[in-house]
């Protein structure tokens, strides 16, 4: 949710890897007043790199192995935004994205980790990077099914190519999961290293323990072998030799990402960022550089997870200096580190200051850290004070209403020049010349379609806020076969110094005006007021086209009613407010609420359908009702059809859902259950008629924000409609009833 008042100062993280992820981690214990914590990352999740190898091995299921960033951050106060950045402007301190706009800060730590070295050179099928990590087991199984099908009782080549401790540790686990997920696929392993020793910078003991395990378990050791190519199954080595392989796991040291040229920083001879000992950036900007992403000339360190982790604390107490304008501290890496590598067998091997052994102790030790370590991060409860209360705002404290409410002219104009509005030849007086109203002209004189939506922002994402809000607006517009034309916004923003306003409105608005143009329309003006909370909406002028309106009040008995968007938008948001929505639960609802029913709308008219309407706020129960009513007829409902998005049922079984859904229950008394008196809250469940479970009935009620459509269908036009619907994508086409005659003695929902 966002802040009743704006922030002063932004913090961004770029990369949730282990330094920044500390930062997160305090954040949610102690936030800083006035200060705004922006995470931005490609993944949802970001993936500890010491349990992985155990969870490859099967000691640990996959979720252990992850953070919940939706989730932390939720419970942090923090924000959460997804988004492909793709260069630095330092000048006006902004992460510039290709996906959304940019993002301001006042600091900033760039933590994006690094890549194996050489992995992008080999494209195709037999390379495997292990980055990104979030998605390696995933990417693994995959060419594993595809190996297994294929191969039949030959034994498939797989090389690991890279000899460093991760390259060794993935070569002892990964036989536990082929031996675990594919039992029937014969394998051969072979480990290659350019190098002439594998783990370099280990202990002599350690390595012999390695070397002595890998021969004990016949896997193949080519070093002083660098790889030249992986192409046509083959493993070109760099002496000119090949050797047949189906899969190469590609394990290598370390190199920066792409992102880092573009960001342009500083940096040494291999492209990772230059910094001071104080972790900051040696340009002299409010920008540090952490974890593998850094290179400290005065303090060279090797490119290891270790090191990133003791960065944390100080990362943490220099990023608070340096917003307060005090001096920065230096981080003195340590010089040694205790080493334990997993060997997929419930056992490890040591490796500290010379010392080595290979035992089960050296697993439960390595167990136990690396579990403590998790425990930290995944604790997901929201502290009690986690949102952090902006600084006063710089005018009075008493804030005027009435037209005294208005956001500043100077904030709207600095917005409105940054916007691309798309031009309209129906736009006779918009925002090109703004005046006290715009004005519009319809096509050929037809009907005028008019509607307006608006709510408060559900995220603190302005622009993803600013498209649904906009989707949610133009699904009315869709729903009645018309075309739109213009939007007017309104909004009200909290209140906050100018610079954050003017960032926030521009956020909403270009979120908007994305989705806008892809509709075919423009934006030629509205409102803007200040107040406690962020609202955003839009109302909508849209031409009615030749044909006659879709109504509501079409619905004729034997029509089937088709749902085109699974349900539980509103229970999923009242989790995430909790801290409760997963990330894989919210990367799916994200998905929903940005779908457009613009093209179901296009389809159903190309079946001149009989009955339309949006599924919103009123829930399903609520929204079918109208158009029950408004059509003086009934509808058989199978729950057992009705569609919900992941997550909703789970949530639904721990007492989570939205503050409306108590009011939509009202729906309740036109509801029966094979003959039945309406449900009570609980009744679904139980009831001895209803073969359905609870959490479809509940979801019934659940409010939808930028929900899907519900159609009347003929029933022998069903087939082709639904057949046309997912032909688009992502787009569903549930039959969840049929309309039946109503019976004043029955109640017009019946649940079958």
């Amino acid at each position: 949710m966002m802040n009743r008042t704006l922030p002063d100062r932004d913090l961004v993280l770029l990369g949730l890897g282990h330094t920044n992820a500390h930062v997160l981690r305090m954040w949610r214990m102690k936030p800083l007043p006035g200060v705004r914590l922006t995470c931005v990352s490609d993944f949802s999740i970001a993936t500890y790199s010491g349990m992985l190898p155990g969870t490859l091995a099967g000691l640990y299921p996959p979720e252990r192995m992850h953070i919940d960033l939706v989730r932390l951050c939720s419970a942090a106060g923090a924000r959460l935004l997804q988004a492909e950045v793709a260069g630095l402007d330092l000048a006006h301190q902004l992460l510039l994205c290709s996906d959304r706009p940019p993002i301001p800060f006042d600091v900033l730590s760039i933590g994006v980790g690094s890549v194996p070295k050489g992995a992008a050179a080999q494209a195709g099928e037999l390379a495997l990077p292990i980055k990104p990590m979030q998605t390696f087991l995933a990417r693994l199984d995959e060419r594993l099914a595809r190996l297994s099908h294929d191969a039949g009782d030959r034994a498939v080549q797989i090389a690991i190519v890279g000899g460093g401790a991760g390259g060794v540790e993935i070569t002892f686990c990964l036989p536990a999961h082929l031996e675990r997920r594919w039992p029937a696929l014969r394998y051969r392993l072979m480990l290659i290293d350019g190098g002439d020793q594998i783990m370099p910078g280990a202990a002599a003991g350690a390595v012999k323990l390695a070397r002595r395990e890998l021969a004990a378990r016949g896997v193949q050791l080519l070093l002083n072998q660098a790889v030249e190519s992986v192409a046509d199954g083959r493993l070109t080595l760099a002496d000119g030799t090949a050797r047949p392989v189906d899969l190469t796991i590609w394990a290598t040291g370390a190199q920066p990402p792409p992102l880092l040229a573009a960001l342009g920083l500083p940096a040494d001879e291999r492209g990772f960022l230059l910094v001071r000992p104080t972790l900051q950036t040696v340009a002299d900007a409010p920008i540090f550089v952490v974890g593998d992403s850094g290179t400290c000339p005065e303090r060279p360190r090797p490119k290891a997870g270790v090191y990133a982790v003791r960065q944390g604390p100080v990362l943490w107490e220099n990023v608070r200096r340096m917003l307060a304008g005090q001096p920065l501290v230096e981080h003195r890496p340590q010089r040694g580190f205790l080493s334990l590598m997993a060997t997929g067998d419930r056992r490890a091997i040591l490796s500290y200051r010379g010392l080595a052994a290979h035992a089960r102790w050296c697993w439960k030790l390595k167990d136990f850290i690396d579990r403590r370590f998790m425990d930290k991060y995944q604790d997901y409860r929201p502290m009690p004070a986690m949102m952090p209360a902006a600084a006063p705002a710089p005018t009075s404290a008493m804030r005027c209403a009435g037209c005294g409410s208005k956001v500043g002219g100077a904030v709207l104009s600095q917005v409105l020049a940054r916007l691309v509005v798309p031009k309209s030849e129906h736009v006779l007086l918009g925002l090109e010349s703004p005046d006290d109203a715009a004005i519009v002209r319809l096509p050929a004189g037809r009907p005028v379609v008019a509607t307006v939506d608006f709510f408060p922002a559900f995220l603190d994402d302005p622009y993803l806020v600013g498209r649904v809000a906009a989707l949610n607006a133009l699904s009315d517009v869709f729903a009645l076969g018309a075309r739109p034309l213009a939007a007017m916004a309104i909004a009200s923003i909290p209140v906050g110094p100018s610079r954050q306003q003017e960032q926030l409105l521009y956020e909403l608005l270009a979120g908007g005006l994305h989705e806008l143009r892809r509709a075919g329309a423009t934006l030629v003006g509205g409102h803007t007021i200040e107040a406690e909370q962020l609202t955003i909406g839009y109302s909508l002028l849209a031409d009615s086209g030749a044909a006659r309106p879709r109504l509501k009040s079409g619905l004729r008995p034997g029509d089937l009613l088709i749902l085109t968007k699974p349900l539980g938008t509103g229970i999923l948001l009242a989790a995430h407010m909790r801290a409760q929505c997963k990330a894989a639960w919210m990367e799916t609802l994200a998905r929903s609420l940005l779908q457009s029913n613009q093209a179901a709308a296009d389809v159903a008219h190309e079946f001149d359908l009989p009955a339309v309407t949006d599924v919103t706020g009123f829930g399903l129960a609520g929204h079918l009702l109208e158009m029950l009513r408004a059509s003086d007829a009934a509808a058989e409902l199978d729950l057992n059809n009705v569609p919900l998005l992941p997550g909703v049922a789970e949530l639904l079984q721990e007492g989570v859902e939205s503050t409306l859904a108590p009011a939509n229950r009202a729906a309740e008394t036109e509801i029966e259950c094979g003959g039945h008196k309406s449900h009570a809250k609980t009744d679904a469940a139980t009831c001895p008629d209803c073969a359905t479970e609870a959490a479809a009935y509940a979801a019934l009620f659940d409010p939808q924000t930028s929900g899907g459509l519900l159609l009347g269908v003929p029933p022998d036009q069903a087939g082709e409609f639904v057949s046309r619907l997912r032909s688009h994508g992502e787009l569903g086409g549930n039959v969840i009833g049929q309309v039946a005659p109503h019976d004043a003695d029955r109640r017009r929902i019946r649940l079958r």
